[in-house]
Protein backbone atom coordinates (compact mmCIF):
# COMPACT_ATOMS: atom_id res chain seq x y z
CA UNK A 1 0.00 0.00 0.00
CA UNK A 2 1.50 3.36 -0.99
CA UNK A 3 2.26 5.88 1.72
CA UNK A 4 1.17 9.54 1.71
CA UNK A 5 4.00 10.90 -0.45
CA UNK A 6 3.80 8.05 -2.92
CA UNK A 7 0.02 8.37 -3.12
CA UNK A 8 0.36 12.08 -3.91
CA UNK A 9 2.80 11.28 -6.72
CA UNK A 10 0.31 8.80 -8.19
CA UNK A 11 -2.46 11.40 -7.93
CA UNK A 12 -0.33 14.04 -9.65
CA UNK A 13 0.55 11.67 -12.50
CA UNK A 14 -3.13 10.83 -13.00
CA UNK A 15 -4.03 14.53 -12.99
CA UNK A 16 -1.23 15.22 -15.49
CA UNK A 17 -2.52 12.50 -17.83
CA UNK A 18 -6.05 13.90 -17.61
CA UNK A 19 -4.78 17.38 -18.51
CA UNK A 20 -2.89 15.94 -21.50
CA UNK A 21 -6.01 14.05 -22.65
CA UNK A 22 -8.20 17.16 -22.36
CA UNK A 23 -5.62 19.22 -24.26
CA UNK A 24 -5.49 16.67 -27.08
CA UNK A 25 -9.29 16.64 -27.18
CA UNK A 26 -9.41 20.44 -27.37
CA UNK A 27 -6.87 20.64 -30.18
CA UNK A 28 -8.60 17.94 -32.22
CA UNK A 29 -12.00 19.57 -31.79
CA UNK A 30 -10.99 23.20 -32.19
CA UNK A 31 -13.34 23.60 -35.17
CA UNK A 32 -16.38 22.64 -33.09
CA UNK A 33 -19.75 24.34 -33.43
CA UNK A 34 -20.59 27.71 -31.93
CA UNK A 35 -22.66 27.35 -28.76
CA UNK A 36 -24.86 30.01 -27.16
CA UNK A 37 -24.81 30.02 -23.37
CA UNK A 38 -27.71 31.81 -21.67
CA UNK A 39 -27.92 32.48 -17.96
CA UNK A 40 -30.52 34.92 -16.60
CA UNK A 41 -29.85 38.14 -18.56
CA UNK A 42 -26.42 37.06 -19.79
CA UNK A 43 -25.86 35.62 -23.26
CA UNK A 44 -22.51 34.42 -24.57
CA UNK A 45 -21.51 32.72 -27.84
CA UNK A 46 -18.33 30.67 -28.08
CA UNK A 47 -16.91 27.44 -29.45
CA UNK A 48 -17.90 24.14 -27.82
CA UNK A 49 -14.24 23.48 -26.97
CA UNK A 50 -14.05 26.62 -24.84
CA UNK A 51 -17.22 25.62 -23.01
CA UNK A 52 -15.73 22.21 -22.21
CA UNK A 53 -12.37 23.64 -21.14
CA UNK A 54 -14.11 26.30 -19.04
CA UNK A 55 -16.24 23.67 -17.34
CA UNK A 56 -13.19 21.59 -16.52
CA UNK A 57 -11.35 24.67 -15.26
CA UNK A 58 -14.27 25.67 -13.02
CA UNK A 59 -14.51 22.11 -11.72
CA UNK A 60 -10.82 22.16 -10.78
CA UNK A 61 -11.20 25.61 -9.17
CA UNK A 62 -14.21 24.59 -7.06
CA UNK A 63 -12.49 21.36 -6.03
CA UNK A 64 -9.44 23.30 -4.86
CA UNK A 65 -11.58 25.88 -3.04
CA UNK A 66 -13.22 23.14 -1.00
CA UNK A 67 -10.18 20.88 -0.61
CA UNK A 68 -7.41 23.33 0.36
CA UNK A 69 -8.99 24.64 3.62
CA UNK A 70 -9.77 21.09 4.71
CA UNK A 71 -6.22 19.95 3.95
CA UNK A 72 -4.76 22.91 5.85
CA UNK A 73 -6.93 22.20 8.91
CA UNK A 74 -5.87 18.55 8.87
CA UNK A 75 -2.22 19.59 8.58
CA UNK A 76 -2.49 21.98 11.53
CA UNK A 77 -4.22 19.31 13.62
CA UNK A 78 -1.52 16.76 12.91
CA UNK A 79 1.19 19.29 13.82
CA UNK A 80 -0.60 20.08 17.10
CA UNK A 81 -0.88 16.38 17.92
CA UNK A 82 2.81 15.79 17.19
CA UNK A 83 3.75 18.72 19.44
CA UNK A 84 1.44 17.51 22.22
CA UNK A 85 -0.85 20.55 22.16
CA UNK A 86 -4.58 20.11 22.79
CA UNK A 87 -6.65 20.01 19.60
CA UNK A 88 -9.54 22.41 19.09
CA UNK A 89 -12.72 21.14 17.43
Amino acid sequence: MPRGGELMKVFLWIAFLIVIAVTIFAVQNSDGPIITVKFLFWKFETSLVYIILGSIGLGILFTLLFWVPRALRASFRSKKKSQGLPSTP
